[in-house]
């Protein structure tokens, strides 16, 4: 080890907890602000599973972007945002939606976008 690397570990002072805390409340006070501006989604109607079938089938020939809600709750009763994009692939158990993987059964209704 160098003399200059010696003299610097010896001099240098660690602020330690006060350091972590100033990240953490920048970082916990951006989330805060993002929550309150989120405004929860709308509840669509429940669709039929031939209606859905059929416009992913459309979505995904025609190669158009899709809004999915999906049957999921958050702990206050609200929908989350929609899932928009294309339909990257599928499966017996679901699609490929812009890097989500969703369930047939979870989708509650789809709409092109």
């Amino acid at each position: 080890m160098s003399k200059e690397r010696d003299y610097y570990f010896e001099q240098y002072q660690d602020r330690k907890m006060k350091k972590w805390a100033g990240f953490y409340l920048s970082e916990h006070t951006a989330i805060i602000e993002q929550e309150k501006k989120r405004q929860p989604a709308e509840k669509k109607i429940q669709m039929s599973w031939m209606e859905i079938d059929e416009i992913l089938a459309q979505a995904f020939q025609n190669q158009v972007e899709v809004m999915i809600q999906k049957e999921e709750l958050d702990c206050e009763g609200n929908y989350g945002a929609d899932i928009i994009g294309m339909i990257q692939g599928h499966d017996e158990l679901g699609i490929y939606v812009e890097g989500h993987k969703i369930g047939y059964d979870e989708i509650r209704h789809v709409q092109f976008h």
